[in-house]
């Protein structure tokens, strides 16, 4: 057993531990189930550039721990301070140490969208992504079936909340897609080894087809990679791991950001 299903093997436990512990009536009443939807794919049609997902991501299942003394707050706003379009909140407590209070907190304190980053095989997943006050959830096209893929997005669409749906191969770009989904990432790193190459996204780039928005995903650590991958047609960058890395990511995301402005220049 990989990393990846023993991840999903843990969360189902998970899931069906946590429909005990909070059944969906309460996440319906969720202090956020009922706000307004914030729309990720606007915010990454946004003239400024580059439109960066900035993750808070304390630890992975390859680095181990990354940055667990944060501040979710000052993280959060500092992201956004920095020019970051989006956040990205990893809510996996097991393998990643994050979780739906870190989401809580940035929602809590900032006004632009949220992606809930978790692996989602249930519907219960996303009603409470929107309870916690997510704007979309993310889709792993390599833990779901093309019909599994479907069904959650359609159901996700329904509650108001946009879906990106996660790539890593052309099988899985083939398969996957469907009208229930707004933005395609590419992930750029293999979920079996953990290599990471940007020019996977450069290589599925023209196979996106053009009604998708399409982001890049792992391994975006410099201007000349971003810039790269605008010239590929992507809309927007999803980095964690580089910015988590530094003691001070919202100035690490700050300092990224300016640079791509200037090498535009």
């Amino acid at each position: 057993m990989d990393i990846l299903d023993k991840i999903i093997a843990h969360k189902r436990k998970e899931v069906a531990k946590n429909k005990v512990l909070t059944p969906i009536k309460l996440l319906e009443k969720g202090i956020y189930f009922e706000r307004p939807i914030l729309s990720l794919s606007r915010y990454l049609q946004m003239e400024d550039t580059p439109r960066i997902i900035a993750e808070i991501k304390r630890k992975s299942p390859s680095k181990g721990m990354i940055n667990e003394n944060i501040d979710v707050k000052e993280l959060s706003t500092g992201y956004i301070q920095a020019g970051a379009a989006a956040l990205s909140v990893l809510t996996d407590n097991a393998f990643f140490y994050g979780s739906n209070e870190d989401l809580m907190i940035a929602r809590k304190y900032n006004g632009s969208p949220i992606l809930r980053k978790d692996f989602i095989i249930d519907e219960y997943q996303i009603l409470e992504a929107k309870s916690i006050g997510a704007d979309a959830i993310l889709l792993i096209a390599s833990v779901l079936n093309p019909s599994e893929t479907r069904k959650l997005a359609q159901f996700a669409n329904g509650l108001g909340l946009e879906v990106l749906l996660e790539v890593h191969n052309e099988a899985e770009l083939q398969k996957h897609p469907n009208e229930y989904v707004n933005i395609i990432g590419v992930n750029n790193r293999n979920l079996k080894t953990f290599e990471v190459d940007i020019q996977t996204s450069v290589q599925l780039s023209d196979m996106i087809p053009d009604n998708f928005l399409k982001i890049s995903e792992s391994g975006i650590s410099s201007p000349t990679a971003i810039h790269r991958l605008i010239n590929a047609g992507f809309n927007g960058f999803l980095v964690g791991e580089y910015f988590m890395q530094s003691p001070k990511p919202h100035l690490k995301c700050n300092a990224l950001i300016q640079s791509v402005k200037e090498l535009k220049n």
